[in-house]
């Protein structure tokens, strides 16, 4: 199974960018991987919120397979512990062939088209995050369920 990991618009921060490339080099170790940008919309300043969102969620419903999960990243999601996840996550990698999109929208969240193709949402806190933090805290996650699915010592109960 391939996952991936989308966000729209470029990280903007080196400390992040640093903190997703390591553990972006980590999980390659256990799956097939790839994290993709969405580029920010155009003229965006001159755009009201839900416009941004419209034009965000066009762009990710041309990018997507029919066949593939989508899994947003959502205040509005399910939460779960670490060992949750990785039970969640290993639900997940028994679909053979399949490709998972994990999915971080930009600053507004997501348009009403891509609620309604999202096959699950998944949240990460209760708190609120940056769309840019958010991204560093998924993938480190993402490789701490990986761990625990393999009985590693990176996570401690």
């Amino acid at each position: 199974m391939k996952i991936e990991f989308w966000v729209v618009g470029k990280t903007a921060f080196d400390y992040l960018k640093t903190g997703i490339g390591i553990y972006e080099k980590r999980l390659k170790r256990y799956c097939s991987f790839n994290m993709t940008i969405i580029p920010d919309i155009k003229n965006a300043k001159s755009l009201k919120h839900h416009q941004i969102k419209t034009k965000e969620g066009e762009a990710i419903l041309k990018k997507l397979d029919a066949s593939s999960k989508l899994i947003l990243l959502d205040d509005k999601g399910k939460s779960y512990t670490s060992m949750g996840f990785s039970s969640y996550l290993e639900d997940k990698l028994m679909m053979e062939g399949k490709k998972v999109v994990f999915l971080v929208g930009g600053a507004y969240g997501f348009s009403e088209e891509i609620y309604e193709r999202a096959d699950a949402k998944i949240s990460l806190s209760k708190m609120t995050f940056s769309h840019q933090m958010v991204r560093l805290f998924f993938i480190e996650q993402l490789y701490r369920a990986f761990t625990i699915l393999n009985n590693e010592p990176y996570h401690h109960e």
